[in-house]
């Protein structure tokens, strides 16, 4: 028998009444009644509650033990009275009387308590993860990753995906993040860097003649902390599909997180399968990002039109126009008797967004004709009002609200508008998640600061224009087989079909700005197994992390991360990054320069 435990602190119940029990585990709270003392042991399964009252020997050192010491202790198990039963435990039916116990491992002061879930700086969170781990949320947490890992591993292989295995030290790659570089000793002033992502190498698995590969793969990239991104680590479902066009892997991906969200949502609404789908263009236009939170009912529309009419005398706007702006409106319905703070602060609102502002027209119906209230319905015709109000669908007692500015910023403040009087009416739909793809991205965009074009995602991707037009088409309007699944307003995976054609590929790569020697240089691995016969091939690689994020309900994603970095990428508990030894510096042909 285990010296340590007969059962575990979830196992007992009224079927083991009478029997002794040997119990192990942290003390997570204590109440002494005078002449009983109630002590609630937690182990990894769950709480047993254990009493002993002040004739047993073992009731004074009992008394001054502090909480999260470990202990053993030997009782029986006893019922608990009807009006003392806890349901909400499973072991809620019983207690154990303590007859001994031994301290297994004593404890100094606590930093932070474990039996609540308060809310501490993420300073000492992240300094005693150890302690913050036993915390019934964040434990529960990273139990539930576990499950949801090991349910999609199982699931993957069901439908004839085989586990792969890619390397940790390769080759530094344009991904669009920078690379945690690792310096080699056997080849001085060289350097490793730890993948981004197993692109190449899942993409060689292809080319290697394996047909379905997925991982549970860790990828490193060196770039800022936000909510929904770690910094240092991620892991994501990485797969990769021989013979495939985009279609067979949406076909995957789609039953696949539709199965995993269904078992492991705690019973929300789940989109229907096959998830809706947009187009990049549309989606940026309708929600002003590619990312849309379907939740949100509300779309934006493109009214520029209406603006350029002569009965339209909004000078300002017109002038925007002719410099290349766009007008984009939001429809904020039955809000004509919101008081004027709710539109003011959305003005407001808007400018500590970066925006000039928001103007808006509140519709009243006037016999059957709507006629606009508000700072700028002076400068419309009535004829103009009713031809907007038939273009967005608005009518009395609505409000359009109009961002003018160059497209970028005009989907951006549009989308922040979209949101904001979202929330205000409380129209964004809880306890749901909906999913949907955003599909055709640009293969390039321009970038403003080098003045030059880039990569918009993914460079081995295969565009949809035949490679014999790729040099008559306008780089920016050429687009790829590069698709996202979003869901809730999240990126879950961007994925595309792969590029498997050199000679398309050094054409994409000219665009871009990289010679032939280039690219065969900085991809020399890739453009080598392309040229021996490559299959057509594509894949897509949802996040892990997002994905616990979402099911778990949290905002930040180091609640689902076990040992997560702080947001200046540093390990309070390890003290990593560190200084290391001079010894260390010179086996690496390193030197260290002081910044002035």
């Amino acid at each position: 028998m285990n010296k340590y435990r007969t059962h575990n602190c979830a196992e007992l119940t009224i079927n083991n009444i009478g029997k002794q029990i040997i119990l192990s585990g942290w003390i997570h709270k204590k109440r002494d009644h005078g002449n009983l003392l109630f002590i609630d042991l937690r182990d990894h399964y769950g709480m047993t509650q254990c009493v002993i009252d002040n004739k047993n020997e073992y009731f004074s050192a009992l008394e001054k033990i502090k909480l999260e010491t470990v202990i053993r202790i030997e009782g029986e198990v006893i019922a608990r009275t009807p009006e003392t039963i806890n349901k909400e435990l499973a072991t809620g039916s019983i207690e154990v009387s303590i007859k001994n116990f031994y301290v297994l491992g004593s404890t100094k002061e606590l930093p932070l308590p474990v039996f609540s879930d308060q809310e501490y700086s993420e300073e000492i969170r992240l300094k005693y993860r150890y302690l913050d781990l036993r915390r019934k949320k964040l434990h529960q947490n990273i139990i539930l990753r576990s499950k949801v890992i090991s349910f999609i591993r199982k699931k993957m292989e069901s439908l004839g995906f085989l586990e792969y295995q890619t390397p940790i030290l390769t080759s530094s790659s344009p991904e669009g993040a920078r690379d945690f570089l690792v310096p080699s000793r056997l080849n001085p002033g060289k350097f490793y860097a730890l993948p981004q992502a197993p692109q190449q190498f899942k993409q060689l698995i292809m080319m290697s003649g394996f047909d379905r590969y997925f991982q549970i793969a860790p990828c490193f990239r060196d770039e800022d902390a936000r909510a929904d991104r770690s910094p240092g680590e991620f892991y994501q479902l990485d797969i990769e599909m021989s013979f495939v066009e985009q279609e067979d892997v949406f076909q995957v991906v789609e039953p696949l997180l539709h199965e995993v969200f269904t078992k492991f949502s705690k019973g929300y609404s789940i989109s229907k399968t096959p998830f809706k789908r947009f187009k990049y263009k549309d989606a940026m236009l309708k929600f002003g990002t590619d990312k849309p939170d379907l939740r949100n009912p509300i779309e934006i529309s493109d009214v520029t039109e209406i603006f350029e009419r002569e009965d339209v005398k909004l000078e300002i706007f017109k002038k925007l126009i002719q410099k290349k702006s766009v007008v984009r409106c939001v429809v904020a319905k039955n809000v004509s008797s919101k008081p004027r703070s709710f539109f003011d602060n959305l003005d407001k609102g808007s400018k500590a967004e970066g925006a000039s502002g928001l103007g808006y027209i509140i519709l009243e119906n006037n016999n059957g004709m709507l006629e606009g209230k508000g700072p700028i319905a002076k400068f419309f015709s009535n004829d103009a009002i009713n031809t907007l109000c038939k273009k967005v669908n608005a009518v009395g007692g609505d409000a359009i609200f109009f961002i003018c500015d160059i497209k970028k910023n005009a989907e951006k403040f549009s989308a922040w508008a979209r949101t904001e009087i979202a929330k205000n009416l409380e129209l964004i739909k809880e306890n749901v998640f909906e999913f949907c793809w955003v599909t055709d991205y640009p293969m390039f965009e321009y970038n403003e600061i080098d003045k030059k074009i880039d990569f918009s995602h993914n460079p081995f991707s295969m565009p949809q224009t035949p490679m014999d037009l790729i040099d008559k088409t306008d780089p920016l309007e050429l687009l790829a087989y590069q698709y996202d699944i979003v869901c809730n307003g999240i990126e879950l995976s961007s994925g595309a079909i792969r590029n498997h054609i050199p000679e398309l590929m050094y054409k994409l790569f000219k665009i871009a700005g990289y010679s032939k020697e280039e690219v065969d240089n900085k991809f020399s691995g890739m453009i080598n197994a392309l040229s021996y016969g490559a299959p057509p091939h594509g894949g897509i690689a949802p996040g892990i992390d997002r994905i616990i994020m979402l099911l778990a309900g949290e905002k930040n994603i180091r609640e689902v991360t076990m040992f997560p970095l702080n947001q200046n990428a540093q390990d309070l508990m390890m003290n990593a990054p560190s200084d290391v030894s001079e010894k260390q510096l010179k086996e690496l042909n390193i030197k260290l320069v002081k910044k002035d």
